[in-house]
């Protein structure tokens, strides 16, 4: 990797994106995706992934606390990036569904019904 390489890596460097499509798993509850969905978790992707972003690109992201502290961590995965490198400000998110992973997509202790009941 060249000096050059190195640089264009840091994220002052790279030009945010119009748009970028990330999915998530199709087992994860509807409360799951409400939550993923949310103003304010796109806003906290737009402010934390600042590196350079790349199709195929994954993170598991921390969504909620259940009430006796179980937590989700949904599985996320760049899809597309448009025109640009990285999130921004003003980043268009788009969300996308993708195969079934084997997750526990919802809250156990809040649903006797199962994991993937609201």
């Amino acid at each position: 990797m060249s000096e050059t390489d190195d640089l264009r890596d840091r994220h002052e460097d790279l030009t945010p994106a119009d748009r970028v499509v990330v999915s998530y798993p199709a087992d994860l509850s509807d409360w799951g995706r409400f939550q993923v969905e949310k103003d304010t978790f796109e806003a906290y992707l737009r402010k934390t992934k600042t590196d350079r972003v790349r199709q195929g690109d994954g993170w598991e992201e921390f969504v909620g606390v259940g009430c006796c502290g179980s937590t989700l961590d949904v599985p996320l995965r760049v899809e597309r990036i448009e025109s640009g490198e990285t999130f921004g400000p003003d980043t268009e998110i788009e969300w996308a569904v993708r195969e079934a992973c084997g997750m526990q997509g919802g809250w156990k202790v809040q649903s006797r019904d199962g994991p993937n009941e609201v």
